[in-house]
């Protein structure tokens, strides 16, 4: 299964400052047994209506659990959730 997460940025010039941390954190999301890798796409569209940024988890949907209550999940929303303005979830085969 992909497990989409799509992030807009409160601030992006902020958040794109941290985008090395955020990745290095998501990176270790593969240490979770089920899950296989991780990707990033960023938007290359610079609007308004538009998101900023695509973290996609290849998983097995047995892994969802333990992602949802890893270490790693709870510091990506405690240490960056401030930054987010509004955030998609999107599963799919």
């Amino acid at each position: 299964m992909k497990h989409c997460i799509l992030v807009k940025w409160k601030d992006r010039q902020e958040a794109e400052e941290k985008y090395g941390e955020i990745r290095a954190l998501f990176d270790g999301a593969v240490k979770i047994p089920g899950i296989a890798g991780v990707e990033y796409k960023s938007n290359c569209v610079d609007r308004e209506n538009r998101y900023d940024l695509l973290i996609l988890l290849d998983m097995e949907e047995s892994a969802l659990t333990a992602y949802d209550s890893s270490e790693m999940h709870q510091r990506w929303k405690r240490e960056y959730g401030s930054l987010i303005a509004s955030k998609a979830i999107f599963d799919f085969r």
